[in-house]
């Protein structure tokens, strides 16, 4: 019987998903709600990191401003965790023993991880691939 989540930590591929649909934050927030009920949701400074990539990366400066400003609405409601040094020693746990498996784990994809198992979460995703690869994380897909 798997444990009581208490909460989710959203992959940047659900955030970039949404503001591709053209989505609000707050409707991006109920969607999630319908979906899993009432549950803490968060973001992993790492997620911000992708997240921010994808605004420099933006080929007109009318999509970097729609991004950036998605990005903006979406810190007033969700509560982004950092990368702790548990965070770390998580990541590097769970990295080095799956790579003496011959599994290599994404970074971006283990330190999110790390960071859901670290709050006691599952992982929110679009891209459940890389995540499903590590032991002891709830992935839910979107």
């Amino acid at each position: 019987m798997e444990s009581p989540l208490l909460g989710l930590i959203l992959d940047s591929s659900v955030i970039i998903a949404a503001e591709r649909k053209r989505q609000t934050v707050e409707d991006l927030l109920t969607s999630i709600g319908q979906t899993f009920g009432e549950i803490e949701i968060a973001i992993s400074a790492v997620t911000l990191a992708e997240l921010v990539h994808g605004v420099v990366r933006a080929n007109t400066p009318e999509i970097r401003i729609a991004r950036r400003a998605f990005i903006d609405e979406l810190k007033k409601h969700v509560p982004v965790h950092p990368v702790t040094d548990s965070t770390a020693e998580i990541a590097g746990q769970i990295g080095g023993e799956q790579a003496a498996k011959g599994i290599t784990l994404p970074a971006d994809g283990l330190l999110i991880g790390a960071s859901a198992i670290e709050q006691g979460c599952a992982v929110a995703t679009l891209n459940t691939r890389h995540f499903q690869k590590i032991p002891g994380l709830q992935v839910l897909s979107l």
